[in-house]
């Protein structure tokens, strides 16, 4: 690192957790981030900030007026810009050191397959069950911690599925999936969201994220923590992994 790299990340540098050697880590680690929303912006100015080298960032939409109330990478100057590259403009401005790869289109199965490949960790900030059905899929199968969170009206959840550890249960533990194309799942748009309840929570996943980049502390492997802003409550729930588990079970489909 060069001395204005030094001063950047002097702060984390100083924690004995981190240190030179974790900062120099953390440079060289790539992040997949798919939702650059209310979620994703915490995650991704947080992780950007914070000194992760890579981050490759997925989002097909448009950012919108609506978004502005909670997705604070976003500014008014990005209305009708893609998402991905609105986030990528922000993080120049805070950490121009680091690469952001913006993905502008609708993956594929087969693509976000790719993308998780090049990546240590992935992070799910997405808002509907397809893309966290097939995330799930893609992280067991290729065995990267998958940074789960959730968040809609005053309540939140996050936790970490990490296949490399035999004991981990998967989102299709948590969740198993009905084949109902998640109609049953509830929208902002429909039904509200309080605006720091997704910084929260965002940040709780970048936390995550950026430990199990830096291989230090416990993670929530095997807990889901569950958030009530309105009570400003948090619950920890243990989960157990599944053995009849469709994707991560002895026997998988």
């Amino acid at each position: 690192m060069n001395d204005n790299q030094l001063l950047r990340y002097s702060r984390h540098i100083l924690l004995p957790q981190i240190a030179f050697e974790g900062q120099e880590k953390l440079s060289q680690s790539h992040a997949l981030i798919v939702g650059a929303g209310g979620l994703g912006s915490p995650v991704a100015l947080y992780l950007g900030a914070g000194g992760v080298g890579k981050l490759t960032i997925c989002d097909f939409d448009q950012v919108e007026l609506t978004n502005l109330q909670r997705q604070v990478i976003h500014s008014t100057n990005a209305l009708g810009v893609n998402k991905a590259i609105s986030a990528r403009q922000t993080l120049a401005g805070i950490n121009p050191e680091i690469t952001v790869v913006p993905i502008q289109t609708k993956s594929t199965e087969e693509e976000f397959t790719e993308l998780a490949r090049d990546a240590e960790v992935v992070i799910d900030c997405s808002d509907n069950f397809q893309t966290r059905y097939a995330l799930n899929r893609i992280c067991v199968k290729l065995r990267r911690p998958l940074v789960s969170g959730a968040a809609i009206g005053f309540e939140g959840q996050v936790t970490v599925f990490d296949l490399r550890h035999e004991d981990s249960p998967c989102y299709h533990c948590l969740f198993p999936e009905t084949g109902d194309d998640g109609r049953g799942e509830m929208r902002c748009a429909e039904h509200g969201v309080f605006a720091p309840l997704v910084g929260m929570i965002g940040t709780t996943q970048a936390a995550e994220a950026m430990k199990l980049l830096l291989g230090v502390g416990k993670s929530l492997q095997g807990r889901l923590l569950l958030l009530d802003t309105l009570n400003m409550e948090w619950r920890s729930i243990k989960l157990a992994r599944d053995p009849s588990c469709a994707v991560c079970g002895a026997k998988p489909l």
